[in-house]
């Protein structure tokens, strides 16, 4: 297992996460052997959203004796009310639900306090200036958690959150699919049946916020990295084709500022089927060729995607990395001195490009390669 730093935080969490999600509908048991099988497979984090007071018990017996071995997503504002979940920014339903999800995880902290699920405007504005922020401040302040996150699947709001100065981390909604699609405030709009006509490449808004989180050491964790199953499954992909559990991982871990990736499982064997990506070839993580073969591909040509196809150069170069660093770089006015700090210790730079070329004609989107390591030079010179 590979661990990437979450950004300011500077905890080392596992690259392949537990999203907790689904364990709501197994018994103690069961929920045991699944994360029974992450831990022997070196997964460290894990979100637990939900309310429902059987599931937090069962995570919190299976995790008892190993604790400390685990970080821990834990919502503030999901609460348990009438027998069913509600969101909710009233400090007194907060505290109850939270000091709840504290004693049924066996547990005095949580590691990652997270603002519960923040997709509208007024929401953000609300919890913001109200007694709510007060509460999760006293939270941390009081040692309950240790780190303030965000939830959210709109970049607008994760955007807002990343500029704040006061969210460390944000679990954000990643795949290939929802990258397509512009900010909303209404998550069903991500599961609509077909996209609209003239979509290409990565959303403006998503680039934007990847750069932003990446350049002010803002870590992301992943959820839906699946797209809710969707990908799997040709018919229902909005590309008409499948990915696979690792090519959908990959595509998440390419993004920039991205930490850690919270798969749902059912079972131990999704588990591994996860945790497989760290073992996977090359070929295995393609995404990138699949999607530029799709029936309904909607990337955009001549985009980078960071996916590594390119892979190898004749000099060494990384230049998925160089790529992105260019992008970080160029979404500004002048050279970010992080971005820069973290080009030139690359190994190998874009000023050592022989112009070859061979690297073109493995990229499935069509950039102009050897054309970017020149301007890349250039701009880090």
């Amino acid at each position: 297992m590979q661990y990437r730093r979450l950004g300011k935080t500077n905890l080392m969490v596992s690259e392949i996460g537990l999203g907790a999600e689904w364990l709501e509908r197994h018994n103690y048991e069961e929920c045991k052997a699944i994360i029974d099988r992450a831990d022997e497979l070196g997964i460290n984090i894990l979100d637990c959203w939900m309310s429902e007071p059987n599931v937090r018990s069962n995570i919190g017996k299976a995790l008892a004796g190993r604790r400390e071995r685990w970080y821990i997503q834990g919502h503030i504002g999901s609460t348990w009310q009438d027998g069913q979940y509600a969101r909710t920014r009233e400090v007194d339903k907060c505290r109850a639900a939270f000091e709840d999800l504290l004693t049924r995880l066996q547990t005095d902290y949580i590691d990652l306090g997270m603002i519960h699920f923040v997709d509208q405007e007024s929401d953000w504005d609300t919890l913001m200036n109200g007694p709510y922020i007060a509460y999760v401040k006293e939270l941390k302040a009081s040692g309950k958690i240790r780190h303030i996150g965000m939830s959210t699947h709109n970049p607008a709001m994760a955007k807002k959150a990343a500029e704040s100065g006061l969210v460390e981390m944000i679990l954000f909604s990643i795949n290939p699919a929802f990258d397509l699609l512009p900010p909303t405030e209404n998550i069903d709009d991500y599961f609509v049946e077909e996209y609209r006509e003239g979509l290409g490449g990565i959303d403006p808004a998503r680039r934007e916020l990847y750069r932003l989180c990446e350049q002010s050491d803002v870590g992301l964790t992943v959820m839906k990295p699946y797209a809710g199953g969707r990908l799997f499954d040709a018919a229902r992909s909005p590309f008409g084709v499948a990915l696979t559990p690792v090519q959908c991982i990959h595509y998440c871990l390419t993004r920039p500022a991205v930490a850690a990736v919270m798969a749902g499982y059912d079972t131990p064997e999704h588990v591994e089927a996860a945790a497989a990506y760290e073992d996977a070839t090359d070929e295995e993580k393609d995404y990138a060729s699949v999607l530029a073969k799709a029936p309904r591909n909607t990337f955009g040509q001549g985009e980078c995607t960071y996916c590594g196809h390119c892979k190898p150069c004749s000099v060494g170069i990384d230049i998925a990395m160089v790529n992105k660093y260019y992008d970080l770089a160029t979404m500004q006015e002048e050279v970010p001195a992080t971005v820069r700090e973290h080009y030139l210790a690359l190994e190998h730079h874009a000023d050592e490009c022989i112009g070859c070329k061979s690297c073109e004609g493995r990229c499935p989107f069509g950039v102009k390669i050897a054309e970017r390591m020149k301007k890349a030079a250039e701009l880090f010179r």
